[in-house]
């Protein structure tokens, strides 16, 4: 016999991922244009000299505002799926996770704050 639920289930598990994707979508945008958003667990503030992404109220990326436009991440101790998801989807940035173990453009990263 079908279970009548079970199909209610995928459809809410996808919309929460097309969720996801859609907040870190707009979020990368703000942050890469300098503009304040929030929206659920994320929020880009633009301050003077630097541009913040945060989740759950922690400082994830820093954009600054000097003539090469740096960089810089954290995932701030957590090792997240969806801390992964956000920085991944800044320019320059490639995080996979391999045994546990996280590397960033390749190289082994301990998810200090790094230029990127």
């Amino acid at each position: 016999m079908r279970n009548p639920n079970k199909g209610c289930t995928l459809q809410s598990n996808q919309l929460k991922h097309i969720t996801m994707r859609l907040i870190t979508k707009k979020s990368v945008e703000a942050f890469n244009n300098a503009k304040a958003f929030k929206n659920s667990n994320t929020e880009v503030e633009v301050l003077p000299n630097v541009t913040v992404m945060k989740l759950f109220g922690n400082e994830i990326a820093y954009r600054y505002n000097n003539p090469k436009r740096t960089l810089s991440v954290t995932n701030c101790g957590w090792k997240s799926n969806t801390t992964k998801e956000r920085l991944n989807a800044l320019d320059g940035v490639n995080i996979h996770q391999k045994q546990g173990k996280w590397f960033l453009n390749g190289k082994e990263w301990n998810g200090n704050l790094i230029d990127v």
